[in-house]
């Protein structure tokens, strides 16, 4: 091989390995987001859909299911946070809707914020809120209760999965912590990297 052949191949060669290096970068940059619109788009990891609206008639050949509802506050959050029932049972597709209630336990004003999931996490991508109070912030004065609602309903395409016949209640749980903590941050990082 001469010399001027052997310095072509060379050159391809290094312009190929900085291709794929850049290449590598940016899909280093680009899997997060990625990875987030995936488990929005399939539910992995518990994680709800939203929409604007609930179906417009329930299926015939529909079943009961069992929401439960769940609530915890960061012990840096001075609240109390709680469903206003446990449990609801609900037709697949029916629109379902539960209020929590907080209440802020100090004397000044303090702000929070919910991260939500749904267990079992296979549920996720049948679970759709058409409204929610989570991932906002939601301030409370001093002594101050506020309601806040969820409106739902399990997708009826949970009906023709295989891996759901199993599942008889749907679990979902918020946790409330202080807005613009550390602990806030990195728990709406672990949701929305589910």
């Amino acid at each position: 091989m001469n010399p001027t052949d052997l310095a072509r191949r060379n050159w391809r060669i290094m312009l190929m390995a900085v291709v794929v290096v850049v290449v590598m970068i940016a899909l280093s940059f680009a899997a997060v987001p990625l990875y987030r619109i995936f488990c929005a788009a399939t539910g992995l990891g518990g994680t709800t859909q939203n929409a604007a609206r609930a179906p417009d008639n329930i299926p015939a050949n529909t079943r009961r299911i069992t929401v439960r509802f769940d609530a915890a506050v960061d012990a840096r959050l001075p609240w109390d946070f709680r469903p206003e029932q446990t449990t609801m049972p609900i037709l697949i597709g029916q629109t379902g809707m539960m209020s929590y209630t907080a209440r802020n336990t100090s004397g000044a004003k303090t702000t929070g914020i919910a991260v939500h999931n749904v267990n079992p996490l296979k549920a996720g991508k049948y679970f759709v809120k058409t409204q929610c109070f989570c991932f906002n912030n939601q301030s409370l004065g001093p002594h101050q209760t506020a309601r806040m609602p969820v409106i739902f309903y399990i997708d009826p395409k949970m009906l023709a999965d295989p891996n759901m016949r199993d599942v008889q209640e749907i679990t979902l749980s918020y946790e409330f912590y202080p807005a613009g903590s550390r602990a806030a941050a990195e728990a709406q990082k672990n949701f929305q990297g589910n």
